[in-house]
């Protein structure tokens, strides 16, 4: 120890997370390796990137490659790269922090895994690389200098908390992660590292694909009597898994190569491996995921491709190639004719660029429209994955709006277990129904129980049940679907009835509006603060009351969510809707006609609004007002 070595703490979050890996017990200590190649490969790409970049940049990328060095003596293993390396500082902040992966909810799910091995996947989940060499590994040293600087930096823990860094005068381009190996023990799944045979199986497993040559030297008998030789081998193909032709890729290799790129530990759903000829040439390995990752909706979210230019790679999350609501999707596009030197903001802006993404996104929808037709097991999968997501490509993507409404599935009272999408609704319509009927909310429980409801399964009509928030915008936007209106149950006034009953029924509803004329002024006035109006309900039969909207007003939902995003907006009243079938609003008008306004028939008429707006799963205005006069008239019936 000098004046030029440090001794520091990890950030708090990291402490917990390597105590958690040093003391949990893992089904797969592979991964460690796989993520370390990883590193160095993202290493090597970078420093080419770089030397593409910065002319001035004096290195050397005629031979980039990692090597794998084993002393089976002192029990180490080094995975060592002449890549692009780190400066100091850069290793404090991505060794020292992990503050940028999403780590408290890997903690929290870290600690609720159930068993061994679901521990172990939510590391490769969630590509937390570095920290894994410490489920095999006593302690770490990290060499490392940043090309086109002169000193280095060497970096060293065991895991306990806190790390050593230190100056170096002299050390290689690159970084080399060594790792002081635990022993064997089969009983906890731990291999011995150090054997040819281990490293060999889990490179060819998991890092094959990898571009840059991963390099070891082995130990080969001599035969005769003559001494041992040493042979430096290369345990990888280096194939680009995207530029072979599908027939001659197995389908373990392609899941694989996804693990890798996608951080996952399951298989992916779907597997799409197309090439673009003509004019821009490009060959793209997408897979669409079979679980959705905790970040889906999260602003921060990573996206899933990847940009390389004749495989040297460019960019990660590159967001000019697929649209937002199909960000879940991961892979690989490989352009043949784009500069090396290309930027985001030039990328948005590149025609070829664009052209290749609108086809992107059409082979994308058109094998989810082929799982529905020829896999409904595995579309259900995706669905229910992703569906919430792929909805919002109905507010913005126009061009594919179509596809979209056809691979869109949603709930809905026909049946209550499966899904159904539009074309079976429609296919399933009432004689001189015209309307599509939905309506939101935030679960299928509190839809079925709104009092929106009655008049619809009183009727048999079917209507769509929608509980993602995005539902309450793209319904609005799409506005209909084969020539027919989207209504929302709990917009305008409802008249289900067939043009007979109407005819019958209008003689009686001429009298209930004469009969209830006064009551309903008269508590427009009461609730004129909370409603716009208030009129008898055709749509109610067991209820007293409903909240209803005007057919172009905001949803409740709707105005939260903008209210949460920042934008204020007007109060929207809305209006209420009373039965006058219920014996609690026949009972509230003739109170009404023989003794007129008073206090306590006001605050009936509060408890009618009150209840109509809990029903819906709304918010009171007044919450303990409500429960005081409910209290209150409870009492007086003790």
């Amino acid at each position: 120890m000098n004046d030029r070595t440090e001794t520091l703490e990890f950030q708090a979050e990291a402490r917990q997370l390597l105590q958690l890996m040093v003391h949990s017990i893992y089904s797969n200590k592979d991964v460690f390796l796989r993520e370390l190649i990883s590193n160095a490969s993202d290493a090597l790409d970078k420093l080419r990137l770089a030397a593409l970049r910065d002319k001035d940049l004096a290195v050397d990328t005629d031979d980039l490659h990692i090597t794998i060095e084993v002393d089976r003596d002192a029990r180490t293993l080094t995975v060592r790269d002449n890549g692009i390396g780190m400066t100091r500082d850069e290793v404090v902040s991505v060794i020292g922090t992990i503050a940028k992966s999403g780590t408290a909810e890997l903690l929290r799910q870290l600690r609720e895994a159930q068993d061994a091995g679901a521990s172990q996947e939510l590391i490769g989940q969630f590509g937390v690389g570095f920290y894994a060499a410490f489920m095999v590994a006593d302690s770490v040293e990290l060499t490392t200098r940043r090309a086109g600087e002169s000193g280095g930096t060497r970096w060293e823990s065991s895991g306990e908390g806190t790390y050593t860094i230190a100056a170096l005068d002299d050390a290689p381009q690159g970084t080399a992660v060594t790792l002081h190996l635990k022993p064997a023990d089969a009983e906890d799944n731990l291999h011995d590292y150090t054997a040819e045979w281990t490293i060999r199986e889990i490179v060819k497993r998991y890092s094959d694909f990898i571009a840059h040559p991963i390099r070891m030297d082995v130990e080969r008998p001599g035969t005769d009597g003559a001494e041992a030789t040493t042979e430096t081998v290369t345990l990888n193909s280096m194939k680009a898994l995207w530029a072979r032709p599908r027939g001659e890729v197995e389908p373990a290799e392609y899941h694989e190569f996804y693990k890798h790129i996608g951080h996952d530990w399951a298989d992916p759903l779907e597997t799409i491996h197309m090439r673009g000829e003509g004019t821009f040439e490009y060959e793209a390995l997408l897979f669409i995921p079979s679980h959705a990752p905790i970040d889906l909706f999260s602003p921060q979210g990573r996206r899933g491709v990847q940009l390389y230019v004749k495989r040297v790679f460019i960019m990660d999350d590159c967001d000019a190639l697929m649209p937002n609501y199909l960000r879940f999707v991961k892979g690989v596009v490989d352009a043949h004719d784009l500069s090396l030197n290309i930027s985001r903001e030039i990328l948005q802006q590149d025609r070829q660029i664009r052209a290749v993404r609108r086809r992107l996104v059409k082979k994308v929808l058109a094998t989810v429209k082929d799982l529905k037709t020829e896999h409904p097991e595995r579309y259900r999968t995706f669905w229910t994955e992703f569906g919430a997501a792929v909805k919002e490509g109905l507010i913005d993507d126009t061009d594919n709006r179509d596809t979209l409404l056809e691979v869109l599935s949603a709930a809905s009272t026909h049946d209550p277990a499966e899904l159904t999408d539009l074309a079976g609704y429609v296919s399933r319509m009432k004689d001189g129904q015209s309307d599509i009927y939905y309506a939101t909310g935030e679960n299928r429980a509190t839809i079925e129980n709104s009092p929106h409801m009655e008049a619809f399964r009183a009727k048999g009509y079917e209507v769509l049940l929608l509980t993602d928030p995005v539902d309450e915008v793209w319904v609005e936007r799409v506005g209909s679907y084969d020539g027919r209106t989207l209504r929302s149950i709990a917009k305008g006034e409802v008249d289900l009835d067939t043009e007979e009953e109407r005819t019958e029924a209008e003689a009686e509803r001429e009298r209930q509006r004469t009969e209830y004329a006064d009551l309903l002024t008269w508590m427009g006035g009461v609730l004129a603060d909370s409603v716009r109006e208030v009129r008898l309900s055709s749509r109610l039969t067991t209820s007293p009351a409903c909240v209803v909207g005007d057919a172009h007003d905001l949803t409740p939902t709707l105005e939260k969510m903008y209210r949460a995003m920042g934008q204020e907006l007007p109060k929207v009243k809305r209006i209420l809707e009373i039965n006058p079938g219920h014996p609690l609003v026949t009972g509230l008008r003739k109170a009404y006609e023989q003794d007129g306004a008073n206090d306590s028939l006001a605050e009936t008429a509060e408890l009618l609004y009150g209840t109509a707006l809990l029903a819906e799963g709304g918010d009171l205005a007044d919450p303990s007002r409500f429960a005081r006069i409910l209290a209150d008239r409870l009492a007086r019936t003790l």
